[in-house]
C-alpha cells in the first residue's frame, strides 16, 4: 500500500540539503602548483531516488590564487572543481557514484565535466564541452562521467591535479589582446586499475571569456598558480525527506536512508593525505623531459609536498529546506548528536556515532554506517523555527504511515542519448578518428560508441585556439608521454589507509595495434543499452 493510500498528509515537497564541513589547517610556505586527496567512495543512499538527487562525497575547490579582486559588474567566479557524486543531469545513475572534472569557467559561463561533456548539450553554442582534452590512451571518459565498479563500498580513490607544461603561453587568444597562460592541470587518478594522467583542461577554457570581458584577462588557472588552502566538504543539495504532523501537533519525519564511512577501529576514513605541491614536485621534472630532456619520473615527488592536518570541528551540516526558502529559514538537523568528525591521526578524517540510532550497515564489512531516519521537530525557547532531533523508530506515531513511504527509484523519463555531431565537415569528421566504431558497456546500463583520434585531432584540440604547428608540438609531447607515463606506474602516493576502489572495467581500454602511442578514445554517443 503506497503512503498517500494510508496517510494524505505526508509532505514530500520537503528535502535535505547543506554541507558536510571539513576543518584543515592552513599550510605553510608556498604550494601552488595543484593538490591530491584520497576520498572514500560509497553509496551515500541505500536507494537511488530519482534525478532530484544531488550529492558530492567529499571533494575539493581550486581557485586561482589570485584572489579574485571585485569587478564591478563581472562575477569573477572560477574553480576547478568535481569528484565524486550524483547530479541531476546524470542520465545514468546508480547508487555507485561517478567522477566529473567539473572546471568552471567565469561565472559559471561555461563548465566541462569531462572530454565533450559541458554545459547543456548544444552543440551550435558549446559551452565547456570542448574545454578538457583526452589524454590517456587506456581510459574511455563517458560523458556521463566516469564510472566506478558497480558496488564500490569504502574503497578509496585518490585523485588530484598538476599543471603540466604542455602548451606555450601565448600574448592573444582568438585573435583578441588577452593573454592564455601555458598552465595544463592535468587529471592523476590512483585507482585499483588504473594510474597516472588522464585528461587535462585545455588553458582556453579559462582565457576565452576574458576575450568578451578584458578587464578579468590574467586571473584564472590558465595562468595563476593555484590556491594552496583550500575548502574541503561534501556539498549535498537533496536528498529525500517526508514530513507529517500528528493530531497532537507534533512533527515528525523520516529521511531516506543514507550511509556514511563508519570511520572507527581502523575503518576507512572519509578523506585522508589532503597534499598539496610546489612545482619541485613535477612541474620542473616534466618541462626539462618535454622540451628535449630525458624522461621524468612519473612519481609526483612527496619531498615538495605539504601535508594538511585536519581538526574536529566542522561536521554534518544539513537542514531541510523547500524551493524558494531563504536559507536563514532552513530547520537544521541536529546531527552533531549523532555523529561528529573523529580522527584516527591527524591526516585522516573519519567519523564516529555518538548514538545507538547509527547503525552499521550489514555485508559492508563494518565499513559503513546507516544514519537515523525518522526525527522529531523539537522547538523551544526563542528559535521558532526549532531543529530537527533524532529518534527512535517506535517513538514516531504508527498513523502518520512514515515507515511506509517509498524512497526507491520512481518511475521517470528514458535517459537522453548523448550524441556528437553527424556533420561530415565537422571537427569530429575531419580529420576525424583513424578506428572505430567500438563499444563499451559499463555497469549503469549505458552504451558508449567511441573512436580512436589521433591526440592532436581530437575535437577538443581542434577548439582550444591551437595554430597546427602548436598541435603538433602537443602531439610530440603526448607521445613522450604515452611511451613513458604508463597506467600500471606509481604517481601519487598510496593511500595510508584502505583498498584503492577501481573505475568500471568497461572503461579501461587498449588502444588497436599500431595506434599505441600518440592516440586516444573518445566517445561519440552514450545511449541506453538495448
Amino acid at each position: 500500500m503506497s503512503d498517500t493510500a494510508k496517510n494524505d498528509t505526508i509532505d514530500r515537497d520537503k528535502f535535505v540539503t547543506g554541507y558536510t564541513r571539513v576543518s584543515v589547517e592552513e599550510g605553510e610556505g608556498s604550494y601552488s602548483a595543484g593538490y591530491s586527496i584520497y576520498t572514500a567512495a560509497w553509496p551515500l543512499l541505500r536507494e537511488y531516488p530519482g534525478h532530484e538527487f544531488q550529492s558530492g562525497l567529499f571533494g575539493t575547490w581550486m581557485f586561482a590564487d589570485s584572489t579574485y579582486p571585485k569587478i564591478e559588474g563581472v562575477w569573477t567566479y572560477s574553480t576547478l572543481e568535481g569528484g565524486l557524486g550524483w547530479w541531476r543531469d546524470t542520465e545514468f545513475p546508480t547508487e555507485t557514484p561517478k567522477f566529473i572534472m567539473g572546471a568552471v569557467a567565469l561565472g559559471f559561463c561555461a563548465w566541462a565535466n569531462g572530454p565533450g561533456a559541458g554545459k547543456g548539450r548544444d552543440w551550435d553554442d558549446p559551452k565547456g564541452h570542448y574545454g578538457i582534452a583526452q589524454l590517456s590512451p587506456n581510459l574511455l571518459w563517458p560523458p556521463d562521467g566516469v564510472n566506478l565498479k558497480q558496488g564500490t563500498c569504502g574503497q578509496v580513490l585518490g585523485y588530484g591535479y598538476q599543471p603540466l607544461p604542455l602548451t606555450q603561453a601565448k600574448p592573444t587568444t582568438a585573435g583578441a589582446d588577452v593573454p592564455t597562460g601555458d598552465q595544463c592541470w592535468t587529471l592523476f587518478l590512483n585507482a585499483g586499475n588504473f594510474k597516472g594522467p588522464a585528461t587535462f583542461v585545455l588553458p582556453y577554457f579559462y582565457s576565452e571569456p576574458t576575450v568578451a570581458q578584458p578587464r578579468t584577462a590574467g586571473l584564472f588557472l590558465d595562468s595563476v598558480p593555484a590556491k594552496q588552502n583550500r575548502h574541503h566538504a561534501m556539498e549535498t543539495q537533496y536528498i529525500p525527506w517526508a514530513q507529517a504532523t500528528d493530531q497532537q501537533g507534533r512533527t515528525f519525519a523520516r529521511m531516506a536512508p543514507t550511509l556514511f564511512p563508519a570511520g572507527q577501529n581502523g575503518a576507512v576514513p572519509a578523506l585522508q593525505q589532503v597534499t598539496a605541491y610546489n612545482r619541485h614536485a613535477l612541474w620542473d621534472r616534466a618541462k626539462a623531459w618535454l622540451d628535449g630532456g630525458d624522461p621524468a619520473d612519473s612519481v609526483i615527488d612527496q619531498a615538495h609536498a605539504y601535508i594538511h592536518k585536519f581538526d574536529e570541528s566542522g561536521g554534518v551540516q544539513w537542514a531541510t529546506a523547500w524551493p524558494g526558502l531563504a536559507r536563514e529559514d532552513r530547520i537544521p538537523l541536529a546531527a552533531s548528536d549523532f555523529i561528529r568528525p573523529s580522527l584516527n591521526d591527524p591526516y585522516s578524517l573519519a567519523y564516529a556515532a555518538q548514538s545507538d540510532l547509527v547503525k552499521p550497515v550489514e555485508g559492508t564489512h563494518g565499513q559503513l554506517m546507516m544514519l537515523p531516519e525518522y526525527y522529531q521537530l523539537i522547538q523551544e525557547g526563542a528559535d521558532e523555527k526549532g531543529q530537527w532531533v533524532a529518534v527512535a523508530p517506535e517513538e514516531v506515531p504508527s498513523e502518520l504511515a512514515l515507515d511506509s513511504v517509498d524512497f526507491g527509484r520512481p518511475e521517470e523519463a528514458p535517459p537522453q542519448t548523448y550524441v556528437t555531431p553527424d556533420d561530415p565537415e565537422s571537427c569530429w569528421k575531419q580529420p576525424g578518428p583513424v578506428a572505430g566504431p567500438f563499444t563499451a558497456e559499463p555497469g549503469d546500463g549505458s552504451q558508449i560508441t567511441y573512436y580512436w583520434y589521433r591526440f592532436a585531432d581530437q575535437p577538443a584540440l581542434l577548439n582550444a585556439d591551437l595554430t597546427d604547428e602548436e598541435r603538433e608540438a602537443l602531439q610530440v609531447k603526448v607521445e613522450k608521454i604515452h611511451r613513458h607515463w604508463t597506467k600500471d606506474r606509481d604517481y601519487l602516493a598510496p593511500p595510508k589507509v584502505g583498498e584503492l576502489a577501481e573505475i568500471d572495467p568497461a572503461l579501461i581500454v587498449t588502444p588497436p595495434e599500431g595506434f599505441e602511442i600518440g592516440y586516444v578514445p573518445i566517445a561519440t554517443r552514450q545511449g541506453k543499452r538495448s
